[in-house]
């Protein structure tokens, strides 16, 4: 578990070797206390329970309207549009326009992403769109969406980085993210991207939030504003706190994915661009 503060969402699910464990939500609230997070540790306390441990169902049913959210707001920053823009010029540039190509999104929650992607037909026939998650409960409502609205989408809960799961032909794959880099710890970076490397895929580009001097604040405005859950209010404050520079994040890569190009597409450090709040690190194969 990494220092420092914590974002709710982390805590409240754990599953290892894909059997689900439960949450004791004393244990919870006394880590947030422990890392000076008060706020935090109410939110938690007050979270249903049964026998001392986080009812399960809550848990489920708080994580999708959390990730509904993200899923807005993922709409109102055109996540969909500006992924399948980067993809098809990474495309292009491997010399993959008449191939079969697979666009993997590692962490894609409910899938927003690839569905527009789909519904808006953004991106060539011949790209296959696949997303991952370790969350049983939001692949399963990704799938649901998916079979009425982009019947064409695959998902599955699986480790998108585990060999020979999704991965069977790396020469062929584009592998994408957004908002997940936050989650990864610094000293994790350069395994995160190495990765890539050992899969061999054709090109990266994963999207996250850009820090700037004023970045916390405008994260606490527009959650206040904007999103109902507090969870939410707390975690997206916080992601803002815990986003890498872009210096870090380009270090990493370079460390771990050696065989790639590596570019930080990002504005200034006072005046980002509007729509980079989450801007890409872009890696393509050598």
């Amino acid at each position: 578990m990494r220092e420092g503060p914590l974002e709710i969402t982390d805590l409240l699910w754990h599953a290892e070797d894909g059997i689900r464990s439960p949450v004791r939500q004393a244990d919870v609230v006394r880590l947030l206390r422990e890392r000076g997070q008060r706020r935090a540790a109410r939110i938690v306390a007050a979270l249903p329970s049964s026998g001392g441990d986080l009812d399960q169902d809550a848990v489920d049913a708080l994580g999708l309207r959390v990730h509904r959210e993200l899923s807005r707001l993922g709409e109102e920053l055109q996540l969909a549009h500006r992924v399948a823009a980067t993809v098809e010029q990474l495309i292009a540039r491997r010399g993959l326009a008449e191939r079969p190509v697979r666009l993997l999104d590692v962490g894609c929650g409910l899938g927003h992403v690839l569905r527009t992607i789909a519904v808006h037909r953004l991106l060539p026939a011949h790209v296959e769109l696949v997303g991952a998650d370790l969350n049983p409960v939001l692949i399963a409502e990704a799938e649901h969406l998916a079979a009425r609205e982009a019947p064409g989408v695959r998902f599955a809960a699986v480790d998108a980085f585990e060999p020979g799961t999704l991965v069977t032909d790396g020469s062929e794959t584009v592998v994408v993210s957004t908002g997940v880099l936050h989650h990864v710890a610094p000293e994790e970076l350069a395994t995160f991207f190495s990765a890539h490397t050992a899969l061999g895929v054709a090109a990266f580009a994963h999207w996250d939030i850009a820090p700037c001097r004023w970045s916390t604040l405008g994260a606490w405005v527009f959650h206040r504003a904007r999103m109902r859950e507090a969870v939410s209010r707390h975690d997206g404050v916080l992601s803002a706190r815990r986003a890498h520079a872009g210096a870090t994040l380009l270090r990493a890569a370079v460390e771990g994915a050696d065989g790639y190009d590596i570019t930080v597409d990002e504005g200034g450090r006072w005046h980002p661009r509007a729509l980079d709040v989450l801007r890409p690190i872009v890696g393509i194969r050598r």
